[in-house]
C-alpha cells in the first residue's frame, strides 16, 4: 500500500506530472536548468521498473535469504516448480509490452508508434539471445530461465528510450541489457549475498537504470532525422549525436530513482518488520505457506532438504 501510495507517485511526479517545478522535468526546476535538458523516461524504465527493482533490493536485504539458499556462503539453486510456465509468462509479458510501451503513445494513428513497436521487439530479442549465449558459454547449455530474464531485461531497458532511438540502437540497448541481467544476478548472489528468486532486482533495477542512461547516449533528439516532430522523444540529442546535457540529466535522474526507492522502501520494510514482522517462522517456511495459510499443498512433490 505504501509503495503504491507514496514511493511510486513521488518519483512519478518528478518525471511525469508536467508541473513547472517537477524536480527532473519542470522548466523551472533548478536541476533541469543546471543540466540544460529535461529528464526523459517515456514509458517507465525509471518510474516503474527502477523504483520497483531497488525497493525490492531493500526488501530482500531485510527479509533475508530462503532456508537452504546459501551453504557456507555459496549460493545454491532452488528451482521453481515449472520452467514451462515461467517461460510462457515471459512471452506473455513480451506481448503485453505492446501496451506498456506502444500504448504509451496514446495515439494508434501516430506514425512514430511503428518505431516504438519495432524498437521494443528488437531490444527484447537482443536481450534474450545475449543472455542465452552467455549461459551457453558459461555452462555448456542455453539456460531457459536466464533467457526469459534476457527478454525482460531488453524490454525494461528499452522502455525509456523506445521513442527516442533508431532501430540499431534498440538492438545494442537490448544486447547490453542481456549482459547486465546475467552479471546482475551473479553479483547479487555471489557478492551482495541477497536472495532474489526470480532475478527481479537485476531485471527491473539494474536494467531500468541502464534504460535511463541509454536515453542520454542514443537519443536522436526531437528536431532531427526520423524523430523530427515526435512529441514523446527525448528533447535533446544523446552523446553519440553530439549532445551531453541529455546524458547528464539522465544520470541524475537514474541516481535519484535509486536513492529514493531504496531509502524509502528500506524504511517501510523495516517498520513492517518491527511492528508485525516481515518473515514467517522457520517451521512455517519449511512446511510451506500453502499449508500454513491455506491448509493445502500446491506442490506436494516439493521438499526442502
Amino acid at each position: 500500500m505504501l509503495l503504491v501510495a507514496i514511493i511510486y507517485p513521488v518519483y512519478g511526479h518528478w518525471v511525469w506530472s508536467g508541473a513547472d517545478l517537477a524536480l527532473l522535468t519542470g522548466p523551472l526546476s533548478p536541476i533541469v536548468k543546471v543540466c540544460g535538458a529535461s529528464f526523459h523516461d517515456f514509458a517507465g524504465s525509471g518510474v516503474v521498473h527502477s523504483i520497483g527493482g531497488y525497493a525490492a533490493l531493500a526488501g530482500v536485504i531485510i527479509l533475508g535469504p530462503r532456508l537452504g539458499k546459501f551453504k557456507r556462503g555459496k549460493p545454491l539453486a532452488i528451482p521453481g516448480h515449472s520452467i514451462t510456465l515461467a517461460f510462457l509468462g515471459a512471452l506473455f509479458l513480451w506481448l503485453g509490452w505492446l501496451g506498456f510501451n506502444c500504448g504509451s503513445t496514446l495515439d494508434g494513428s501516430d506514425p512514430y508508434m511503428n518505431l516504438v513497436v519495432v524498437n521494443t521487439f528488437l531490444a527484447a530479442a537482443a536481450g534474450a539471445v545475449t543472455a542465452m549465449i552467455i549461459t551457453w558459454i558459461k555452462t555448456g547449455k542455453p539456460d531457459p530461465s536466464l533467457t526469459a530474464n534476457g527478454i525482460l531485461a531488453g524490454l525494461v531497458a528499452i522502455t525509456a528510450p523506445c521513442g527516442s532511438v533508431e532501430n540499431w540502437a534498440a538492438i545494442v540497448i537490448g544486447l547490453i541489457a542481456g549482459i547486465i541481467v546475467y552479471t546482475g544476478v551473479m553479483f547479487n548472489e555471489s557478492v551482495l549475498k541477497v536472495d532474489d528468486p526470480v532475478g527481479a532486482i537485476a531485471v527491473h533495477g539494474y536494467c531500468g537504470t541502464w534504460g535511463l542512461i541509454a536515453v542520454g547516449i542514443f537519443s536522436v533528439g526531437m528536431g532531427d532525422g526520423i524523430l523530427a516532430g515526435a512529441a514523446y522523444a527525448a528533447g535533446a540529442p544523446g552523446l553519440l549525436y553530439g549532445g551531453v546535457s541529455q546524458l547528464v540529466i539522465q544520470v541524475v535522474g537514474a541516481i535519484a530513482s535509486i536513492i529514493w526507492a531504496f531509502a524509502a522502501a528500506f524504511v517501510v520494510f523495516k517498520l513492517i518488520d518491527l511492528v508485525i514482522g516481515l518473515r514467517v517462522s522457520e517451521a512455517d517456511e519449511v512446511a510451506g505457506l500453502d499449508i500454513t495459510e491455506h491448509g493445502i499443498r500446491a506442490y506436494p512433490e516439493y521438499i526442502i532438504e
